[in-house]
């Protein structure tokens, strides 16, 4: 399938594309959600957890104490390793067991991080047709999450300053979707269908050359 790598800063609005795009038949693999259902009560990397951090970092609920994680890993860089070494693996072997299964006119891979993990260790570079950067400017991200979730300003500004840039991002990018304080609901949806339009486009001309090149 033709793959597109679908990434953007915290409170972009990348999940709100990937509804659209699923809406109109493209197959989804988030990243994000396969992270939240490995940490959910149950999951699988939740007792790899409790055993690298002690039950301080697990709610009673039996899910992550992602408040809890998220202190933690800000202030021990080493913790943040642990961590990663326990989700990563996990979260690869869904996302390649997802991506396997999937049908659809073509593949997005939602991925928050995708820019700082191929800076980092070149992972998703050679997986991707093409990536794609939900962007918006630093003020509206921190509107945004800080309405959804009561975050202070300062903890966002923690957050975003643990990922890449919005120059980054967009200096990765092969494709740009516009969602900032000024886009309606009705511009969204008009800049992400234009890109759709493309990627069908560009996914039917793959086939047909893979085809060709069979034959």
């Amino acid at each position: 399938m033709y793959k597109i790598g679908l990434t953007g800063g915290i409170g972009s609005g990348k999940s709100k594309v990937a509804d659209l795009l699923a809406g109109w038949g493209a197959a989804i693999v988030d990243t994000d959600v396969i992270a939240h259902e490995l940490t959910a009560p149950g999951g699988a990397a939740i007792e790899p957890i409790r055993h690298q951090f002690g039950p301080d970092v697990i709610a009673p609920t039996g899910a992550l104490d992602r408040q809890a994680m998220r202190e933690l890993v800000f202030d021990s860089p080493q913790a943040r390793i642990q961590l990663e070494s326990i989700l990563h693996p996990m979260i690869s072997s869904v996302t390649r067991q997802r991506a396997g299964a999937a049908r659809g006119c073509y593949l997005v891979f939602v991925v928050p991080l995708l820019v700082e993990s191929m800076a980092q260790s070149g992972r998703w570079r050679d997986q991707l047709d093409r990536i794609c950067v939900v962007d918006c400017d630093p003020a509206t991200q921190v509107a945004r999450v800080q309405a959804r979730s009561g975050l202070t300003p300062e903890a966002i500004a923690r957050i975003m300053s643990a990922q890449a840039t919005r120059e980054a991002r967009l200096a990765a990018a092969d494709d740009v979707v516009l969602n900032d304080a000024q886009t309606s609901v009705d511009d969204l949806v008009r800049r992400s269908r234009v890109l759709h339009d493309k990627w069908c486009s560009l996914a039917q001309g793959q086939s047909s050359s893979l085809a060709g090149s069979r034959s």
